[in-house]
Formats: structure tokens, sequence, C-alpha cells
């Protein structure tokens, strides 16, 4: 989920094989993993682990996938003839940044707020005031898609109803959070943010919940790391 390392890679435009620090710093990701040895998938169904090693299904069977240079290459057609053939959808899409935005749409907005807030999807969606932040996040998401040639076929309502369809569920942020594990925003809103200050497109929204989401982050890693305090003795 969110922007991959290779989000750049052949992608004709001014940003034509930009490295994206957040989610490849130094180049570490790519110099090990080269985006030409990459196929891109977007994971839509939604999954709660149900306990350890326990991967609970709830809903979505679509995985989308393309080659970072926008070709339909031999390699995507087996892979989505594979996974056509496990019961799966998986369309090959010349246009997967178009999907990648999309699914982030959703991504770079509900699973921070539900590390801040402790909701679910359904309750971020049904409160009023959070509803109405939801919005402005997920448009500012779309101008960023926008600026970097991207054309998502999908608008902010839909993807509200969409979102609140899925009900009672905890993101996997949220999830993580709750199981004690670092927040992986990384690619779901820090890239985000930086892609809004290459582009130099206001975001004053997600900059503000992805601050608070780092601050949480390092936080939540220091009382982790933290000696546990000594038992105090209360016998007389």
């Amino acid at each position: 989920n969110g922007i991959p390392w290779w989000y750049f890679h052949g992608l004709e435009g001014p940003y034509r094989d930009r490295r994206i620090e957040a989610v490849d710093p130094d180049g570490s990701v790519s110099a090990v993993i080269p985006p030409r040895r990459a196929i891109g998938c977007v994971v839509y169904p939604g999954t709660e682990l149900a306990e350890p090693g326990v991967v609970r299904h709830l809903e979505g069977t679509r995985f989308p996938i393309g080659e970072p240079d926008g070709g339909v290459s031999e390699r995507c057609e087996q892979f989505s003839e594979a996974m056509i053939a496990g019961g799966l959808k998986c369309p090959v899409e010349a246009q997967l940044r178009d999907e990648i935005w999309v699914k982030l749409m959703g991504n770079a907005v509900f699973n921070p707020l539900s590390v801040l807030t402790r909701a679910t999807l359904a309750a971020m969606c049904r409160h009023p005031r959070t509803r109405t932040l939801v919005a402005s996040m997920m448009a500012e998401a779309l101008d960023i898609a926008h600026a970097v040639g991207a054309r998502p076929s999908v608008s902010i309502e839909r993807r509200l109803a969409g979102a609140e369809r899925v009900g009672e569920h905890k993101t996997s942020t949220l999830q993580d959070l709750e199981a004690g594990k670092p927040l992986e925003l990384a690619a779901i809103i820090d890239a985000v943010v930086e892609l809004a200050d290459l582009t130099d497109t206001p975001a004053p929204a997600l900059k503000a919940v992805a601050s608070a989401c780092a601050l949480l982050d390092e936080t939540c890693t220091a009382q982790s790391a933290a000696p546990a305090a000594p038992a105090i003795s209360t016998a007389g």
C-alpha cells in the first residue's frame, strides 16, 4: 500500500526516475531491488489479524498489477493468469499509478487518522467533523495526484461511501498500534507529503496529521524501549 519506491521510474514528465526519500532513503531500497525487477500491485481486500498467524479476510478480491514503466509484459500476464486461476481479480493495468492513488485516497487519510482517534472506518465516516476532515484530506491527495500526472477515477463521496460500507473495521495501522508494533506510515502519508512539497501543492491537513502521527510513533517507540519501573513494596 502507499507510494512505491519505483513510483517515478520510467514516468514521462519532469520527475522521471526521481527518487522518493520517504520510501527509498539514500537509494537503499532501489539498490537492492531495482525498479525494473518490480511488478506493481494495489491490494484492495480488507483483512484483520485475528490472532498471531491468522488473518481474517473481510471483503474484496481485487489485486490490479502493472509494470513500473507502464508496459504490458509477459510476466505480468502470467502472474495475472495465476491469480485469476486462484479465484482472484487481477487485471493488468497500463496506468497502475491511477489505481495507486484511488487506494491512497483511503490509506493516506484513514490509516493515520485511525491511530489518532482509535476509530474504525465506519466511525470516522459517520462522525460529522471527522468526515469533513477526511474529505479535506482526500481533496488534498487528489490535488497531489494530479500534480504528478495521475488521474484517479473516483470521487471523494464514492471513496467515503466505500469505506463506510466496510463497517467497523480497524485499519492495519491501528491494529499495529494496538499490537505495539511500529507505525508503517512512510509510504502511506510521509511520501504523499513529500510529493506535495515536490510539486508545491498545498496540503495543510495531510501535513498536520502526518506530524501528529510522527510524534505518536516516536512516543510509542520510546515507551516500549523504556525499562519497566521497579515494583514498590507497600509492606510495613
